[in-house]
């Protein structure tokens, strides 16, 4: 049983929670690890991330923590670096590394926020989802190069609000090559790819990311997967994580941890 969750968010960023609050779930729970992952700074989007000054408090804060509950449970400092962000990777213990933004002619749009800048974006790529489909996943295949991230963050963010095929087919052939050459990049560099509940857990979706399809291959391809909840309040801690731990057994999917 997975005893560690390694993608959470706090008050430092969008969260709900403070670390000392999740600190305290987490060891209710019977955790043994848990990371903390800030969202790195975006200065075209500073609102649900980091301020520079954030992240340096952010660092003190969990440093702190991580003298105070030594002995109970393993404290890790992390950041969720965005693509278009920049950071000294050495200030932290792990990066997961994500896109959550393709750059338009109107700026950068994010695939995540809301369904309608969503569809902006899908206008913006001319009108055609999977040639936005498209820019995405060609960000995705450079996340790690780019980030230097240990773990690959949501890797078909994208369809965040596509239950039910609302903007796209995810059967249709243009979207499964774009997102295979993504993934078989991803696979040579040996990272494991989260399987990721934030999601189902905010009622958005009813399964994790990524799609079954894309664990498929993974497996496939001898690739490996870590739990993440990508919690951003403490009620969510290892949310599904026990379902997800049977998908990847169903599957032969190699379970990893930091």
């Amino acid at each position: 049983m997975i005893l560690s969750d390694f993608h959470i968010h706090t008050t430092y960023c969008d969260g709900k929670n403070s670390p000392e609050e999740i600190i305290h779930e987490a060891l209710r729970r019977g955790m043994k690890r848990i990371g903390f992952s800030g969202h790195s700074y975006t200065p075209f989007d500073p609102e649900p991330c980091m301020s520079p000054e954030d992240e340096s408090r952010y660092r003190d804060e969990i440093r702190r923590l991580k003298e105070k509950y030594a002995g109970k449970i393993e404290i890790l400092c992390g950041i969720e670096r965005d693509y278009y962000s920049d950071i000294d990777r050495g200030e932290y213990d792990y990066v997961i590394g994500s896109v959550h933004y393709v750059k338009t002619d109107a700026g950068y749009l994010s695939v995540d926020d809301t369904p309608e800048i969503l569809a902006q974006l899908i206008h913006e790529c001319d009108d055609d989802p999977y040639d936005m489909a498209g820019k995405y996943f060609a960000l995705v295949a450079d996340v790690v190069n780019k980030t230097g991230a240990d773990i690959i963050g949501h890797f078909d963010l994208v369809t965040k609000f596509n239950e039910g095929g609302k903007f796209f087919d995810e059967n249709n052939p243009r979207y499964i090559e774009a997102s295979n050459n993504a993934l078989d990049i991803l696979l040579k560099t040996g990272k494991p790819f989260e399987i990721n509940t934030g999601a189902v857990s905010k009622g958005y979706r009813k399964s994790p990311y990524p799609s079954r399809r894309i664990l498929e291959r993974i497996a496939a391809n001898n690739g490996s997967v870590i739990l993440s909840s990508d919690s951003h309040s403490n009620n969510t801690l290892m949310y599904m994580f026990t379902e997800c731990e049977e998908i990847a057994r169903s599957l032969g999917l190699r379970v990893v941890e930091l």
